[in-house]
């Protein structure tokens, strides 16, 4: 008899998924279950006649329970303020997270509401102002709120990241270096913001068009903070500009659209002059972190574009955000 043998990353049946969560959360016999997503976690689409949601799978030994628990609270938290996020759903023991024993261990699984609208990277700026306006109604719900989570620093997103990044590329020494190069020009940055001007909270930290979706042109719903965590709440702000330019060839649309954003953002509560100048630097700490997590990460999600070439485009992107920003490191970071 061939002997089982131990897996890292198994796909459940979205059959047998459907009919646990129907099972679980009292849907009708009608329930659908099917995969939306096999990425950094797993994602299934779960249909109940009118009614649709996504059940979030996570990858073994990727979240603890409290950092989940600390997700959802932040989520419910958000919802009980009225701000537009895909929510957790509990099911018919009032339980948010369930167990599910997979071949590699014990997976959690959540299900949550479905996000009103669609995704898509190419909105007018008006809809750049609504984006805006929305995530700055989440941030004034989540400043001064402290997640028993990460808190994002110079050390978790910049030491560390590097030091793994060089690991999972030996060979690319001229994108190695610049990383480098960068991590120490950012810390000293990062060191030297006036903490009192910044405003500091829980932040999603991933805050870009493919997390969420824009309902008519009218509504914004934020979904996935999977990677929320504590930190500067501008931070949030810098990482949607980010996504936006490396989405946007065209710079003068580009900055028609981020004006939209923070102006959009200021009509609900303003920017300090401090945050402001920060904002340049910011999305290039995060952009160093999760270079970090695409290699950490690497086993589970066996991204094929995770290459040589890979780590150029990304630090390409970086290198085109500073240019656009004229940011120039100094002669003493070589």
């Amino acid at each position: 008899m061939p002997e089982k043998f131990p897996t890292i990353n198994s796909t459940l049946s979205p059959n047998e998924l459907g009919q646990l969560i129907q099972r679980k959360y009292g849907l009708t016999d009608k329930t659908e279950c099917s995969i939306f997503r096999l990425a950094m976690n797993h994602l299934y689409k779960v249909h109940d006649d009118e009614n649709k949601y996504v059940f979030r799978v996570y990858t073994h030994n990727w979240r603890t329970q409290l950092e989940i628990e600390e997700e959802l609270r932040l989520l419910i938290l958000l919802k009980e303020a009225g701000r537009q996020v895909a929510f957790p759903i509990a099911d018919q023991s009032n339980q948010f997270i369930q167990e599910i024993e997979a071949p590699e261990g014990t997976r959690l699984g959540v299900l949550f509401s479905y996000a009103k609208g669609i995704k898509t990277a190419k909105f007018s700026p008006q809809t750049s102002f609504l984006i805006g306006q929305a995530l700055a109604k989440v941030h004034q719900s989540t400043e001064n709120v402290e997640l028993m989570r990460m808190s994002y620093n110079a050390h978790n997103l910049l030491k560390n990241p590097v030091l793994r990044t060089k690991e999972f590329y030996s060979k690319n020494s001229g994108e190695i270096e610049f990383l480098e190069i960068l991590s120490a020009f950012l810390t000293l940055k990062m060191e030297n913001i006036d903490k009192q001007k910044m405003r500091y909270g829980a932040v999603h930290l991933d805050v870009w068009f493919d997390n969420l979706h824009i309902d008519e042109e009218k509504e914004i719903t934020f979904f996935d903070f999977d990677f929320c965590g504590n930190g500067y709440l501008c931070f949030d702000i810098s990482y949607f500009l980010f996504q936006l330019l490396t989405t946007h060839l065209n710079e003068d649309e580009y900055r028609e659209k981020a004006d939209s954003f923070i102006k959009g953002y200021e009509t609900v509560t303003t920017i300090s002059n401090e945050e402001k100048k920060f904002l340049p630097y910011a999305c290039l700490a995060i952009m160093t972190y999760y270079i970090s997590v695409q290699c950490d990460r690497f086993e589970y999600w066996t991204n094929i574009f995770l290459n040589e070439d890979h780590l150029k485009r990304m630090v390409g992107n970086l290198k085109r955000w500073m240019a656009y920003h004229k940011i120039e490191m100094d002669n003493k970071y070589f």
